[in-house]
């Protein structure tokens, strides 16, 4: 701790340096180190070093430690990773259905009860945002990640050891809460590291990996149970690729969040001149909440947005039902084509090779999407383009996707041919992946800094929904018929399908209405943050939004 004295030349160290300008004498030892220390924070940072006004540490231009200057290869890199991470989250979530028949007759199960594994999953995904996303937002994205992913890569064990039903879905449960963050705190990462330019490619390709993932898992584990190897090693084959993904999240993904990446740097800053001098954080500079009230604040949140933020909340039920229904062919397809076509369960995971195809096609019109959002920055007068840019696919995938499902619902039936119900997965397959990938990007663009608490909203109501569709499958199916009953579902994609255009041109206006979304300043434009867009900047508006609530 630095005496009286040393403190006293601290915060008198300005007049000593217009002092040492003024006359021709030599400073102490102690006078020249305080003094140098000084001009070394002065240079580069406002403030004068005090506890009253320290020095506000921002980033450097072209600084080499802000995630948007690092280069393309490893941001790559650590897409990738975070693409995995999601993409053996969601597989894990339909892979346990391939051997759901072996199970029950294990396990004295009744398939309700068996299809619980799948719900219960999926409602953890909407338990752990609650904590997780506000958490990646105080302590940082790579701890919040490597400590869930680890639990729920220990929680396959209950499935592949495992000898009852409790064991079996509780772990389940458990599994569904601690893998549900790659599936929040990705995105803030993406946007982190990825300006709104380059983001469109990057986010198609990161946003497959939650749908896409639900595809192969059947088809794989399907085929797996057929085999000697038993329904217990789809829990071995989640565990291996679940601790693959964590090993390379170990490897390859730092820390990314600029307030924590800053708050370190200032807290050695400070700790490099023995606590002489002060440096705090830009995005600490107006924090003057206790931690309790910053937590009670972040998990707020997530609430917060759906109740009100409108861009929110409607995507979100958007977003929801098209998950949902997505989840509901788990216990549709068996039905379809292992009940009535009579499929083994190897053969009825390969009727999801048709939603899979259309989610690789919507993916590949990617650049299309890029390419019209690269024109509207042309277009724009000051180079960026509004978020409502990103909404161009999903308008397409908002029609293309009810044609699929009433294609689906009523050629199901013989004497029409398989192949005609698997086919209708393409356009199926193809709206998924552009409505979900698009509003999530729709998302990110507009809440930037709170975007993974913006993100945790969907993923809560989505996980809702999606736990309760399996469950009513199977009810619906028997007192409605195959028909009605995925009509039931095409319906639903109708009633939400005129939100994209409804954004695309009232967008800007409900933006405007926002405490936590960008705003737009002139038609046509909007003020994206820079990457250094500080917290701070919005602190009073969302402390009089929360009390608002």
């Amino acid at each position: 701790m630095a005496s009286k004295d040393t403190k006293a030349l601290r915060d008198d160290a300005p007049r000593l340096k217009s002092q040492q300008q003024s006359v021709s004498v030599d400073a102490t030892p102690l006078d020249a180190q305080v003094i140098q220390e000084y001009d070394n924070g002065h240079d580069k940072y406002t403030g004068r070093g005090t506890r009253e006004d320290p020095f506000v540490v921002d980033w450097d231009d072209h600084d080499s430690e802000n995630p948007f200057n690092w280069t393309k290869g490893r941001r790559w890199l650590i897409t990738i990773q975070l693409a995995l991470g999601t993409w053996t989250v969601s597989f894990c979530s339909s892979s346990y259905t391939g051997g759901l028949a072996s199970m029950m007759q294990e396990l004295h199960m009744s398939r309700e009860v068996a299809i619980l594994g799948v719900s219960l999953y999926v409602l953890g995904f909407g338990i752990g945002p609650l904590v997780f996303a506000p958490a990646s937002e105080l302590y940082g994205r790579r701890i919040v990640f490597l400590s869930t992913y680890s639990v729920f890569t220990l929680m396959h064990l209950g499935g592949a050891l495992g000898h009852n039903t409790a064991t079996m879905l509780s772990t389940r449960f458990l599994a569904g809460i601690f893998g549900s963050s790659p599936l929040t705190n990705a995105s803030g990462v993406l946007s982190d590291m990825w300006t709104p330019k380059d983001r469109a490619l990057v986010s198609s390709i990161y946003a497959t990996a939650p749908f896409m993932g639900p595809v192969l898992g059947p088809i794989v584990s399907g085929w797996i149970a057929e085999t000697r190897l038993g329904w217990r090693f789809n829990f071995w084959l989640m565990l291996i690729f679940s601790a693959v993904s964590l090993l390379f999240g170990f490897i390859a993904t730092p820390e990314t969040f600029a307030p924590v990446l800053l708050r370190r740097r200032a807290k050695k800053l400070t700790e490099s001149t023995e606590n002489r001098l002060h440096y705090l954080s830009q995005y600490d500079l107006k924090q003057h909440s206790s931690f309790l009230e910053v937590l009670r604040i972040n998990l707020r949140r997530p609430f917060v947005f759906l109740l009100s933020e409108p861009i929110v909340l409607l995507l979100s039920i958007y977003i929801s039902i098209v998950y949902a229904i997505l989840y509901a062919f788990f216990a549709a397809f068996p039905i379809v084509f292992q009940q009535i076509r009579g499929f083994s369960s190897g053969q009825g995971g390969l009727a999801f090779l048709g939603v899979g195809l259309g989610v690789a096609l919507g993916t590949a019109l990617a650049p299309l999407q890029n390419k019209l959002y690269r024109e509207a920055m042309r277009n724009s007068p000051t180079g960026r383009a509004p978020p409502e840019a990103r909404l161009y696919l999903p308008m397409m995938g908002a029609i293309v996707c009810p044609a699929g499902l009433f294609w689906f619902a009523w050629t199901s039936l013989p004497p029409i041919h398989w192949i005609v119900p698997i086919l209708a997965g393409i356009p199926f397959g193809i709206g998924v992946a552009q409505i979900m990938t698009g509003l999530t990007q729709y998302l990110m663009d507009c809440y930037t800094i709170y975007c993974a608490s913006a993100i945790a909203s969907t993923v809560i109501l989505r996980s809702i929904l999606a736990a309760i569709f399996p469950l009513i499958s199977p009810a619906m199916y028997k007192n409605l018929g195959v028909h009605w009953a995925s009509s039931v579902f095409a319906f639903l994609s109708v009633l939400c399908m005129p939100m994209p255009f409804l954004f695309f041109k009232y967008g800007p206006w409900i933006r405007s209405k926002s405490n936590f979304a960008q705003n737009q300043q002139h038609p046509g434009t909007v003020q994206s943050p820079s990457p250094e867009e500080t917290l701070h900047e919005k602190s009073e508006g969302t402390k009089d939004a929360l009390e608002k609530v």
